[in-house]
């Protein structure tokens, strides 16, 4: 993703237009991400050096929390709380896969790099969507 989208994505002067593409966009990558870990699980695995049967649970969780994302995305004032639930989750993730890249997974090169990149990513979604709730509440 480059710093030049997020820009215009984030171009608006209303605090709730942004959470709300933060949200989105969130979605639209945390599904994409799901049903590529449901669709191929076995060459990813192979790839990144992480179980198939853990990246087809992964793939499962993803697209549900990636549509209930989406669902909190096209709400006119998306509810305080479940935003602040997303963001925790987020943060959550993006621990978690960094944790689980050192003290568990045997990561090939590939999943050296396509796990903390995706940590990164997600943490990025949670300061976005952190930054654009705290603009809304004021």
């Amino acid at each position: 993703m480059s710093a030049t989208f997020i820009t215009t994505l984030g171009r608006s002067n209303e605090p709730v237009t942004l959470l709300r593409r933060f949200l989105a966009l969130d979605a639209v990558v945390t599904t994409a991400n799901g049903v590529a870990y449901l669709a191929a699980s076995g060459p990813l695995g192979r790839l990144l050096g992480v179980d198939s049967g853990l990246l087809l649970g992964l793939g499962a969780f993803l697209v549900l929390f990636g549509a209930g994302v989406g669902f909190l995305g096209t709400r006119r004032l998306p509810p305080v709380l479940a935003v602040k639930g997303v963001v925790e989750a987020n943060l959550v993730w993006a621990v978690a896969s960094l944790v689980a890249l050192f003290a568990w997974f045997d990561a090939t090169a590939a999943g050296a790099v396509w796990i903390p990149a995706q940590a990164l990513t997600v943490a990025g979604f949670a300061a976005l969507q952190h930054m654009a709730l705290r603009a809304a509440e004021d």
